[in-house]
């Protein structure tokens, strides 16, 4: 039976095109590197690899973590790129949080990824550490507040602006551009209104600089009738993670990609990170076991700016580490608010068409 949906428009940012608008969303540790990111653009996608502890199975990482970082970050990019074979996008996912942020997108910029996306804080320098190159830049942002904070200073000190913006909901995985508060009645939080806003706030800043600023919706979009809903709000295209966890081509270990097709809705909990932001993450005796102690750090991985490890809860770095592998109770693993929905294994390509 043929399909009535119309095809989406392709992504345009800056010269670079996506034959089709959506986003995998980049996941670490070790979730989303070059298998899944090229499949995607492979399917005329942007594939986003995540830089966040990259390097976790290099050789020598447990001794520098930081060199087999850069040393994966060159390596995934490439192979990315080799996967999707001229079709689509390769970028990245660089967390403000890192310890290693500028190296981390000096690396990108010089291994050629098409496109950084930045979050879990406000990249206020990234146009300083791109320099001249041509990568296409994004900050993800939660709220008009912080998009005008981030458009703003960067007209004001590097005399540009954003090449796309993704916008990150309350529904999405990992961390949360949210107060615990506001993800706990999320049924009252008018999040449409918000999305509207920002697609209102970057428009200034659209003829400022004479060019276009696609918006990219994330957090909570599972299916066709969401990509659409979103689309008649103003953006641009999506971004989607979780979904793409259940593929064949997922970085991940086959048994935190079950986890995914077992967890129901009860399964899901809001958790602190040591990053200081909310996270969404699904509850297993890794998370049981915090709200009984903290679990000591013994060995720091240097992985966050911000983070002492004689106070935070668990040290993020081999929590990620030990779910990707496999260990999925003593791990810890990020999810999105509808990961119930997800009940089989499927392929980049079937799910992309599904979707498109």
């Amino acid at each position: 039976m043929k399909s009535d949906k119309k095809r989406l428009n392709a992504l345009q940012i800056g010269e670079l095109i996506a034959e089709k608008p959506i986003i995998q969303g980049g996941m670490g540790v070790g979730v989303s590197r070059s298998s899944l990111a090229g499949a995607v653009a492979a399917e005329g996608g942007v594939g986003i690899i995540s830089t966040a502890q990259i390097g976790y199975d290099e050789d020598g990482f447990e001794h520098n973590p930081a060199e087999c970082n850069r040393i994966a970050i060159r390596k995934h990019i490439a192979r990315a790129k080799e996967i999707a074979n001229g079709n689509g996008l390769v970028g990245v996912n660089i967390m403000v949080a890192l310890k290693h942020y500028k190296e981390h997108v000096q690396e990108a910029v010089s291994a050629g990824a098409d496109v950084i996306i930045s979050g879990a804080g406000l990249p206020m320098n990234l146009p300083e550490l791109i320099g001249k190159s041509s990568v296409k830049i994004a900050p993800i942002v939660s709220s008009r507040r912080a998009t005008q904070l981030i458009l703003k200073m960067w007209a004001h000190r590097y005399g540009r602006t954003a090449d796309f913006i993704v916008v990150e909901g309350p529904k999405a995985g990992g961390h949360l551009g949210f107060s615990r508060e506001q993800l706990a009645d999320m049924e009252n939080l008018d999040y449409d209104a918000e999305i509207k806003d920002i697609i209102s706030c970057k428009k200034i800043y659209e003829e400022m600089f004479n060019t276009k600023i696609p918006v990219i919706v994330a957090g909570g979009i599972f299916d066709r009738q969401d990509i659409d809903h979103v689309i008649e709000l103003g953006a641009d295209g999506v971004q989607i993670a979780s979904r793409f966890v259940a593929t064949a081509e997922c970085d991940a270990s086959d048994a935190y990609k079950q986890a995914y097709i077992d967890a129901g809705k009860e399964d899901i909990q809001i958790i602190q990170s040591p990053v200081g932001m909310p996270g969404r993450a699904l509850r297993n005796d890794f998370i049981k076991n915090l709200e009984v102690a903290r679990k000591s750090v013994k060995k720091c991985y240097n992985c966050l700016e911000k983070c002492d490890p004689r106070t935070v809860p668990y040290c993020i770095t081999k929590a990620l580490i030990d779910a990707v592998k496999g260990d999925i109770k003593n791990g810890l693993i990020f999810c999105g608010e509808n990961v119930d929905r997800i009940r089989k294994m499927t392929t980049v390509h079937d799910l992309m068409e599904e979707l498109c």
